[in-house]
């Protein structure tokens, strides 16, 4: 699986259908929508589009200086709530606060919109939880002469709203800013739109991580994939293995994420609705954690004698596993979300082909010489600490493929580009939830108007028995979207 470092964000155009009206401009299909919107988009700078949009010519003019984001009335949510007082002092600074015009009040005195009032209504409002599967990102906005109001089950969906009145504010020639009336309703069409960046071939250094998740919620993505360690590089810094991280990081003081910059990572995306979703990837692709922890890989032979290199992880020693208990627990405790995602992908079985002691443990567990037995064996070890802790995993797609014996609410990650649709019937069909990633490889080097394929993916385009949560992609350096089996209210694609 090749995963590179994430330099520009994307975001999938979801379809879009509103109600008509002759006093509102409404979205067409998405087909329509390419053609109309060759020249100036008529919907402002929306994106991605919202499920509905109404936008009328008749504006309203903000003056900077008198203008506020407040709780409205009957709101479940107020000033205690975090999340909501950050981003409301965030979204005023995006709209007003970079803006080289002067900040004195030129617009008229009649027609102004002096505040936008969001009301969260569930009492349920999540305020001081993190992001979740489950999160309602949903919201209403109504901006009119009546003023403005942001409606949202949760704070989440205040999020997302948040961004899309960002997006509608503009300035024109003459330093005035100016919003258009505008209905709204939206929702996301998937729960799960992720990007995995990878921060182990690659060290990326706090700020631009950051950067990473600032972009996400500009384009309403709400999953972030930290792959965080690799072969090449283990720059996570554990509290109870440090020497991970001394021998297995670039360099252990300066290309380490030490446990405070982790912690500023998780609060940072919960802020913005964003969920870290961190890959600790085996058996394979582990050469960086055996610098820092005696035995854990596997030694390599070559006729009858150790070659002096290493394979994946040792998965017949009671010692790796007493190891994983220890570090997973630490890890369920550091990262809140609910899933973990546990890699599982191209695991080469040639160095435990040629080690004696597992060739003699396959042998006595009666897996004759089919290595995948083995690694089945490792995963379902692992699968039963994870479960301990309480914790959902995500695994790659090989883990399915090699029929390993996987638990019910397993995920499966299908990254292989080749044919994806029909893994995903497959997955699909033996009843695991998926994510799909395979369309979207962010560093696949191309030229010209590369981006109109990724745009032209419908995830839903395979034959199976599924339904689709709320989910759109998972902007990996390939993107990702969640489906899953439902034995109540399915239909067949």
């Amino acid at each position: 699986m090749m995963a590179l470092f994430l330099r520009s964000i994307l975001c999938l155009l979801l379809s879009a259908r509103c109600f008509g009206s002759p006093f509102f401009v409404p979205v067409e299909d998405k087909e329509a929508l390419v053609q109309e919107t060759e020249g100036e988009s008529p919907y402002g700078s929306l994106w991605p589009l919202p499920q509905t949009v109404q936008i009328s010519t008749q504006v309203l003019y903000i003056p900077p200086a008198q203008f506020s984001i407040v709780h409205g009335a009957g709101s479940t949510a107020g000033p205690r709530c975090v999340v909501l007082q950050d981003a409301f002092r965030r979204y005023y600074e995006y709209m007003f606060g970079y803006s080289t015009s002067p900040k004195n009040d030129i617009s008229p005195s009649s027609d102004r919109l002096l505040q936008l009032q969001v009301v969260v209504t569930s009492e349920d409002n999540e305020c001081s939880m993190y992001p979740h599967i489950r999160s309602d990102e949903s919201y209403k906005l109504t901006i009119d002469e009546n003023g403005a109001v942001l409606q949202a089950s949760q704070v989440w969906g205040a999020l997302r709203g948040l961004e899309t009145f960002s997006q509608l504010v503009y300035e024109d020639s003459t330093g005035a800013f100016l919003v258009n009336f505008t209905r709204i309703a939206d929702a996301p069409r998937f729960a799960h739109r992720g990007v995995l960046l990878d921060s182990s071939r690659h060290y990326l250094p706090l700020k631009t991580i950051l950067l990473n998740l600032d972009a996400m919620a500009f384009n309403k993505m709400n999953v972030f994939h930290w792959h965080i360690v690799d072969d090449q590089s283990f720059p996570y810094q554990s509290v109870l293995f440090p020497e991970l991280s001394n021998k297995g990081a670039y360099q252990p003081f300066t290309h380490v994420y030490t446990p405070i910059d982790v912690r500023l990572v998780i609060e940072y995306a919960r802020s913005r609705g964003i969920r870290i979703v961190p890959e600790f990837d085996t058996p394979g692709h582990t050469t960086s954690w055996g610098n820092g922890q005696v035995d854990l890989l596997t030694p390599c032979y070559q006729s009858g004698k150790p070659t002096g290199s290493f394979g994946p992880i040792n998965p017949i020693l009671d010692t790796t596993y007493s190891f994983m208990q220890t570090l997973f627990h630490e890890i369920s405790l550091v990262f809140p979300d609910q899933y973990l995602h546990l890699g599982g992908d191209e695991v080469d079985f040639s160095c435990w082909r040629s080690n004696p002691n597992i060739t003699k443990f396959m042998a006595e567990q009666g897996f004759g010489t089919d290595y995948r037995k083995l690694e089945s064996y490792y995963i379902q070890k692992l699968l039963d600490i994870v479960t301990k802790y309480h914790k959902g995993y995500v695994v790659w797609q090989e883990v399915f493929d090699n029929h390993d014996q996987l638990k019910p609410e397993t995920v499966v990650e299908v990254w292989k580009e080749n044919g994806y649709q029909q893994e995903m019937a497959a997955v699909t069909a033996a009843g695991f939830q998926v994510l799909l990633s395979a369309p979207w490889y962010l560093n696949r080097i191309s030229y010209g108007q590369d981006w109109i394929p990724a745009y032209r993916v419908e995830p839903t385009n395979f034959t199976g028995v599924f339904w689709c949560l709320f989910t759109p992609t998972n902007l990996f350096v390939h993107n990702s979207i969640l489906l899953e089996q439902h034995v109540v209210c399915s239909e067949t694609i």
